[in-house]
């Protein structure tokens, strides 16, 4: 786990208004305006006829929903994003990190988050991740947190980072 201060205007950018972060899932999210909303990104396959296969939706399905509520002449008093790498990633990620000798497969893990937070004067984002059984083993966390930062390096959002 990390902690990345990302520059927030950039960041911003690429959250809302590019598709830098549509590929990941919406585990959930809380923007507080002049009301709070709570967007929990669970699919409600019942509400389909034909249900997608995810859990979750994509940010690219909800962005612009939430881009609606935080834009205006005032900014958010704050706000939180629990984005997740795919399911349908997992196993990608782990043959791109395969080479670290990761010992998992993507049935055992839960999530690969990251947590955007913002308190109406900067962004941080946290990262994570979840496994379905207890491990010591930090290499998930350790591959997981190089992939948030080339995520962040590619996008060309800087950042500085911390523990």
């Amino acid at each position: 786990m990390i902690t990345l201060t990302p520059d927030t205007k950039a960041c911003m950018s690429h959250l809302l208004l590019k598709d830098t972060f549509d590929s990941l899932s919406l585990i959930e999210g809380e923007i507080t305006t002049y009301n709070k909303f709570t967007v929990d990104g669970h699919i409600h396959k019942d509400f389909y006829e034909e249900a997608p296969d995810r859990e979750y939706s994509l940010w690219s399905e909800l962005r612009s929903y939430c881009l609606s509520i935080i834009k205006g002449k005032r900014t958010p008093l704050d706000f939180k994003f629990v984005l997740s790498l795919s399911r349908e990633d997992f196993t990608g990620f782990l043959e791109q990190e395969g080479q670290d000798g990761l010992p998992y497969r993507p049935e055992e893990i839960q999530g690969l988050y990251m947590n955007l937070r913002y308190d109406g004067t900067r962004l941080v984002c946290v990262t994570g991740t979840s496994m379905n059984t207890f491990t010591m083993d930090k290499s998930l966390d350790e591959a997981w947190d190089r992939w948030v930062r080339a995520f962040y390096a590619k996008a060309g959002i800087a950042f500085e980072a911390g523990r």
